[in-house]
């Protein structure tokens, strides 16, 4: 049985680490490096690192940072923001990434995934999808939820996997920050589009949202969530350990 994986997400703006809800009204929350650190400690799978500005400032990610929160940690770091060429692939892999995460560089140039996939494998390609619902339909958002590019979003991220991205993040601007639960329906309309593995963002609360989660739809292979693990709401090894007792397999 795959291993349901639980991964804290770092949204940095200036160097800091924020917080907001439905992607807006964002809030100081701490040091990336010392959040990094923890997490690695504490019984996270994975990390992921997004310069949410990046794009919409239409500046490089801040590689600083980056390098100093890769080096703090022994747990795989997908990383994101401001990803529009295959030089910046290769920059964020040498500050120590293992995944690259692409969301607005995509839109603007759909064949960056298939040549990263490419040059790079499709297990370092990560498709990161913002989805808000408009006039009842999934579409696609640009620049950090900013940008309706009017494309259908499952559509997307279809067309997403079979270039290469070996991994999907939906994010739902819908649920963002609002810890009512993550939104099953846009989940269970990308599990069913593609069959690459699939990381469900937006909407935790507590600890049975994320036991519903896995157990509605069991093709979704891992929960993000980051505001209820950056103020201590839900510590990552309670989490895995009540899973655990629900008959999820996660790591321990």
């Amino acid at each position: 049985m795959i291993t349901k994986r639980i991964i804290p997400c770092l949204d940095v703006k200036d160097g800091r680490v924020v917080k907001g809800v439905n992607f807006l009204g964002l809030a100081d929350v701490s040091s990336p490096v010392k959040l990094a650190e923890f997490y690695s400690q504490n019984g996270a799978d994975e990390l992921v690192f997004y310069d949410i500005t990046a794009s919409s400032d239409g500046r490089k990610l801040f590689t600083e940072i980056l390098t100093e929160v890769a080096s703090k940690i022994f747990i795989p770091l997908t990383v994101g923001g401001g990803i529009n060429t295959l030089d910046d692939f290769d920059r964020v892999l040498k500050c120590g990434a293992d995944k690259v995460s692409v969301n607005s560089g995509a839109i603007k140039n759909p064949n960056l995934i298939a040549e990263a996939a490419k040059k790079y494998g499709d297990q370092c390609v990560v498709l990161s999808a913002d989805i808000k619902r408009v006039n009842g339909k999934f579409t696609l958002f640009a620049k950090g939820g900013r940008e309706n590019t009017c494309i259908d979003a499952i559509e997307w991220i279809k067309r997403g996997a079979e270039n290469g991205a070996g991994e999907i993040v939906v994010n739902s601007i819908d649920t963002d920050g609002v810890k009512n639960g993550f939104d099953l329906n846009m989940l269970e309309a990308v599990c069913s589009a593609v069959n690459v593995p699939v990381i469900a963002s937006g909407g935790a609360g507590n600890i049975d949202h994320f036991k519903t989660l896995f157990s509605t739809l069991p093709k979704v292979d891992a929960g993000l969530a980051a505001s209820i693990f950056h103020f201590g709401e839900v510590s990552i090894k309670d989490l895995k350990e009540e899973l655990y007792l629900n008959g999820v397999n996660v790591r321990r």
